[in-house]
């Protein structure tokens, strides 16, 4: 691997990074407007719960991706040569 694709690799990893932070900051800020919202106009009633939960889940997802899972490139190279291995085809030469 050349020095250009380390780096433009390390690139999408920071952004994707970048990406979950933003996405996590914006929902946290709208989640706490929410809660201000409902406890000023329906205290009775938590609305805000719905949003927080689904919105929530959401993050999480986006979290996971980009922490825990392997990146696309990557989990389709693996299946890619499982499917070499099984069929019985070498891997190309040239490095596809």
């Amino acid at each position: 691997m050349t020095q250009t694709e380390k780096f433009d690799m390390a690139r999408k990893r920071a952004e994707a990074k970048y990406g979950f932070f933003v996405h996590a900051s914006v929902y946290g800020a709208v989640m706490v407007l929410l809660v201000v919202i409902n406890v000023f106009t329906s205290p009775e009633n938590t609305w805000f719960i719905w949003p927080l939960v689904g919105w929530g889940f959401a993050v999480a997802l986006h979290g996971v991706r980009v922490y825990f899972l392997a990146d696309r490139k990557t989990v389709i190279d693996a299946l890619t040569e499982n499917e070499l291995r099984r069929s019985g085809i070498e891997k190309r030469s040239d490095g596809k």
